[in-house]
Parts: structure tokens; sequence; C-alpha cells
């Protein structure tokens, strides 16, 4: 298949590293490319991120934005924005990593207000990011878009109100991402044919994303067998009880070993590899799957809860083998997309319509995903790359396209 634009990974519009005079360490931001002058893309904190990884975050946006783009709805008030991404090179645990994370918006106040959107990623929860905004100085992470809505204080409201929802004690903001990867794993499996009753899992990373997708797995009716957090693997053939070990954990997705049941078992950090699972969901750092680990993995299907979890090089590996992956420009999509729908107005502040609202774009965009790697004989990340390159056109000439 020809090289797509998306894949030849053109030049970021803006791409710059910051350095906290207080503390030496370094943060960065990149901005892929811009549509209506706005660009999107979450902050994450994490020790040892890089500039590449920020770059290949915001390509990663681009294509989120873009996939999610339907020039057929005409109803629809979210148009897509292009691609961004923050990260700060700091262990989000680090007694100082908080003064950090001002410092940083501090200096990219003129950014957030001018053109990117932010909110959490990995290492930093909502709560946190808009604290720190605010003792930047900011109004909002996302002010930048404000003059996009047709009524702002509206807006503002019912986006407020959409993270005041809680469901079984959780807030839906935590969860609509998860539903999003978990609707991916059963339109998947529905399109193999493959029951729900029986099919197990294992998921890793047991913070936001992980510990929702579990949840929503579990309740459609797979056995998650084993789940790992940053103290090791818990595992348990029979299943492991989800609601359980999601009440145990604490703000970093770790899970309080006093929870557990006698059948299950503490197992090493990188057992989740080889887990006996028809379905992998790596959902918690990037560049997890490797050439070398990937070689212990038994799944079926990998589902990239995290972004970039599986190495290129690790992915052709496993393809080779029929493991299929996907990709995580589309699997988990949904929590961006949410933000969206919501303050543009497209669902209210509503969890049963806001999961409605994810299942339906997931499983569509899932389809169309499988349905063109089916057609082209490729992968299911190439045909994202392909539906994307076809995109990007049509938003540039009907909205504007910088970079």
């Amino acid at each position: 298949m020809p090289e797509s634009e998306t894949q030849r990974t053109p030049l970021p519009l803006i791409s710059l590293t910051w350095t906290d005079h207080v503390t030496g360490r370094q943060g960065h931001l990149v901005v892929d490319r811009l549509v209506r002058g706005v660009a999107s893309g979450g902050l994450r904190m994490r020790g040892g991120c890089t500039l590449d990884e920020v770059a290949g975050l915001a390509r990663g946006m681009t294509m989120k934005e873009a996939l999610h783009y339907d020039a057929d709805e005409p109803t629809a008030r979210y148009i897509p924005l292009g691609g961004a991404k923050g990260g700060i090179d700091c262990d989000p645990q680090d007694p100082e990593a908080y003064g950090v994370l001002v410092r940083y918006l501090r200096a990219m106040r003129p950014y957030v207000e001018s053109f990117w959107t932010t909110g959490e990623d990995l290492g930093v929860t909502q709560d946190v990011v808009d604290r720190a905004a605010a003792e930047a100085g900011l109004v909002s992470t996302v002010q930048a878009v404000c003059p996009l809505l047709d009524d702002e204080a509206a807006a503002r409201r019912r986006l407020a109100d959409a993270f005041a929802v809680e469901v079984d004690g959780i807030g839906l903001a935590e969860l609509v991402g998860g539903c999003g990867v978990a609707e991916s794993v059963l339109a998947a499996l529905d399109r193999a044919g493959n029951g729900r009753a029986g099919t197990r899992a294992c998921v890793q990373g047991f913070g936001t994303m992980g510990g929702a997708t579990a949840r929503f797995l579990s309740r459609a009716g797979l056995r998650i067998v084993a789940v790992a957090d940053v103290k090791g693997t818990i595992a348990n053939p029979d299943g492991l009880d989800i609601e359980a070990l999601l009440a145990a954990r604490d703000a970093f997705g770790t899970v309080d070993r006093a929870a557990l049941r006698p059948g299950d078992a503490e197992l090493p950090g990188d057992a989740w590899l080889s887990a006996d699972a028809e379905v992998l969901v790596p959902a918690a750092v990037s560049y997890a799957v490797d050439t070398v680990n990937q070689a212990r993995i038994r799944a079926r299907w990998i589902v990239e809860a995290a972004n970039m979890p599986v190495l290129p090089e690790a992915e052709a590996l496993l393809a080779s083998r029929g493991v299929t992956v996907l990709p995580d420009v589309v699997v988990n999509s949904g929590t961006n997309a949410w933000w969206w729908w919501t303050l543009f107005g497209d669902i209210g502040a509503d969890a049963d319509e806001a999961f409605a609202y994810t299942r339906r774009a997931m499983r569509g965009l899932i389809d169309l995903m499988l349905a063109r790697a089916e057609a082209d004989g490729t992968t299911p990340r190439a045909a994202a790359h392909a539906i994307v390159a076809e995109r990007l056109p049509v938003m540039a000439e009907r909205f504007g396209w910088y970079g």
C-alpha cells in the first residue's frame, strides 16, 4: 500500500522544550496541526517523558480528531480540531511534581490561551490540572476553543455538570474512555463471531482508563483474569472481582493487596504479558511491548488503551503470528471526543447518553477500520491511517488547515 501523508509523519507546526528554573526538569509541547486555529491534546507527566514521545502523541491526536469527523453528519455541532500534546519529565508522585506542573502551565499560558486546549492524561487527573491551571493564571485549559462555541456560558456549565456526574462512585469523566475501549473490544469480538461469555481479558494498568475498561468488560460478560499495577500483576484464572479491586485502588491506580481473595495470585510486574487470555489491554505507559517481550504474548487481540504501547517493530512481529493490534488512535479516542461532544452540545451531562453516544461512535469506527483492513489486506493501524489520509484534505478544505 502506498505510504500516506500521515505515515510519512510530516514535521509538527510547533515543537518546544521548556526547562524548569527551580528543579531543572523539562517539559515539552508539540502542536502537530491546527484546524480552525485550535489544537486538542492532553498533558501527561511521567519520569522519562521525551520530546519524541510527545511528538508521536500529538500526531496521534491529529488522527483521533480526524477519525471522529463525519462530513456526512450535518447535525453534529462538534467539528474536530487539530492535534497537540504536552508532556513533563517528572514522576507525578515526586513531592516537587505539583510545583513543576504549575510552572509549566504558567510558561505555556500564551499557547493555552491562544490555541492549545488540554486536560488530564497519564500521571495527572483533571482536578489537579484545573487547580494548577488556576494557580498559573489560566481561566480554563480549554479556553482557546471558546470562540468556536455558540454559547460559551452554557457550554462551560454543561461540561462542569458532566464532570460532576458519578456512576457507582466513579466520575463520568473517568469512565467514558474505558467505555470506548471496552466497546472496541466487544465490536472486534462480535465481528469475529466470538462469544463474550468465557472470553478472558487481561488489563495492564488500573488507573482511570484501565480500571474503567476492566469494569465495562466485566459487566459485558468477559472474565478478567489478570490486572497489573505498579506493584505487580494480580491474577485469577477463574476471574477477578473487579469491583472490589476498584474500591481498593488509590489515586494512582495501585490496588491495596489486603483486598485480594484467597484465589487471587500476586505475580511479577511483567506477568501480564503472558496472561492466558484472548484479549490483552495495555492501558498504562507507552512502549510497553517491544520486539523481545512480544514473544511472550498469547492473546489473540491487543487493544491499545494506552497511547503508543506497542512498538511498530513489535507489532509487525505480532501480526506475523496472527495477533491483531487494535490501534490507540481509534481505541482510546473516546475520552477526547466526549469532551467535545459535551462542550459543543451534541450530548448533555448525562451518563446514559454519554455511554450510548460513545458506544455508537466507537463501534462505528472499529467496524469501519476492520472492514477497510480486510478490503485492503492490511493491518487495522494501516487502515486507520488510510481513513485519516482521506479525511484530512476534506477538513482542510472546509475548515482551514495550518501546519
